[in-house]
């Protein structure tokens, strides 16, 4: 009777210990130089969070994705203003190279994209940075939410990288549920 009631003890336990953690997801992020942001998201899949601040008055978002990866992989985070998924989207794109952690900014036109540096189709006031650190990249950016709309379809992804070379990523499972319609005035 005592053991059972050790049992049950430490499910309990468990239990609790995972109802907590579950709760608290992305709040507990830190971020350096004091950074930090009102809301935030654990994405359903990828390992991945969303962190932002949003600015009523010029219609801009503040924001940090996180998502875990290998030193020789890469992360990315967008918006499509056109539509859901990932043709059409502008995305900022992670990765290391020689010279540290870079962040490229491009269109996605097709399911089979050329990776170019481009223009997006919304203002990014403050250039994208990003990070690796812990097994995670970060990218900061600021954006201007396409069409001043709090509502706006998010796409995010990871995948590797092959003598420097951002590659394509898996097509299956989670890499083809990385979307969703955020709002960033409510989460």
């Amino acid at each position: 009777m005592a053991r059972l009631l050790v049992i049950v003890a430490a499910a309990v336990l468990l239990l609790a210990a995972g109802a907590t953690a579950q709760q608290q997801g992305c709040e507990n992020a830190t971020f350096p130089a004091g950074r930090s942001f009102a809301r935030c998201n654990t994405l359903p899949v990828l390992d991945a969070s969303l962190h932002w601040t949003y600015h009523a008055a010029n219609g801009t978002a503040e924001l940090a994705f996180r998502a875990t990866s290998g030193s020789a992989g890469w992360v990315a985070w967008g918006i499509n203003p056109g539509g859901a998924g990932m043709p059409g989207s502008n995305v900022f794109v992670a990765s290391q190279s020689a010279s540290g952690v870079s962040v490229l900014t491009t269109v996605l036109r097709s399911t089979a994209p050329a990776l170019d540096n481009t223009t997006l189709q919304f203002d990014v006031p403050v250039p994208p940075a990003a990070e690796y650190a812990a097994g995670a990249y970060t990218i900061y950016v600021t954006v201007a939410l396409p069409g001043n709309s709090t509502q706006q379809n998010t796409v995010w992804q990871a995948g590797p990288l092959g003598a420097g070379d951002i590659l394509p990523h898996p097509t299956s499972g989670p890499n083809l549920q990385s979307l969703m319609r955020l709002d960033f005035l409510s989460g």
